[in-house]
């Protein structure tokens, strides 16, 4: 290939580059563009219960759990999907703009990696079988009466052993292991035998590190069930929390320092309720 060639070359693969960053950008938007719609849905509908007399929404909680539907199962699931998106994209994104530097590199050189979207692919993989996982877990939550009607704990001593349940976990070595490959992108990539050329490779390398990923911070998702599954600032510190996890902090003293947190937010609720 020409010098000439070579440069013009550079200038396509290095605006794909950007392209991809601007995708995972609006991808990232349109993902939280979605939960606020749907959150500004939910509080309308608990402007309505809240209209309920306290003896009403006690006879509806008491009432029993009612079996959801194939619908509702894939609406809630649908939920999960576009939070993950909206809650993960931007602390997989080093790691993505990484395989296309690296695949921008490989075609100038002639050594093309499969394109980035099936790198990606293996990303959305994993975080889809989480969204099933937590839908499952919800389910299960509403069906013992430990959810309120708006996603809510409703109950004091669930919230505070879920809270000392994942400052714990934050002190685990799975926590550990997962953390430290998603906070080195490099080092994964060369215990992992280095990024791949063909689809299939590409995909499965993408789920292996967003399987990672979500060892790393799926305890932390399960704030959301005390919170509020739609209320939008809480996800949203969840969501800069493990963002600043993976990205801003180096080694464990964050993680630990906020297990502790948890841990006495926990014991506090704890008590609080039963005393």
């Amino acid at each position: 290939m020409s010098a000439t060639g070579a440069t013009a070359l550079e200038a396509v693969l290095r605006r794909d580059r950007l392209i991809v960053a601007a995708s995972l950008a609006v991808l990232t938007m349109i993902a939280w563009a979605y939960i606020l719609w749907l959150a500004r849905s939910m509080n309308s509908d608990g402007m309505a219960m809240q209209g309920m007399d306290a003896a009403s929404f006690d006879v509806m909680m008491m009432s029993g759990f009612r079996s959801w539907t194939t619908t509702e199962f894939a609406v809630t699931m649908l939920m999960w999907v576009v939070m993950m998106i909206g809650m993960m994209t931007p602390s997989a994104a080093p790691m993505i703009l990484l395989y296309a530097r690296v695949g921008r590199h490989g075609e100038v050189q002639g050594k093309p990696l499969a394109a980035t979207g099936f790198f990606v692919a293996g990303y959305f993989l994993a975080w889809t079988a989480f969204a099933c996982a937590a839908t499952i877990g919800q389910w299960a939550l509403e069906s013992t009466l430990l959810l309120t009607p708006l996603m809510t704990s409703a109950s004091g001593i669930f919230s505070g052993v879920t809270l000392i349940a994942v400052g714990l976990f934050q002190w685990t070595p799975l926590k550990d292991v997962c953390l430290r490959q998603c906070q080195a992108p490099v080092m994964f990539i060369h215990l992992h035998g280095g990024f791949r050329r063909d689809p299939l490779g590409s995909v499965a390398l993408g789920f292996r590190h967003g399987i990672y990923c979500i060892g790393c911070c799926w305890a932390l998702m399960g704030l959301l069930f005390i919170g509020g599954v739609m209320n939008v600032l809480w996800i949203a510190a969840v969501a800069i929390f493990v963002l600043a996890e993976k990205l801003v902090a180096r080694g464990r003293w964050f993680s630990r320092l906020s297990g502790v947190g948890l841990c006495l937010a926990g014991l506090w609720l704890l008590g609080a309720t039963i005393l």
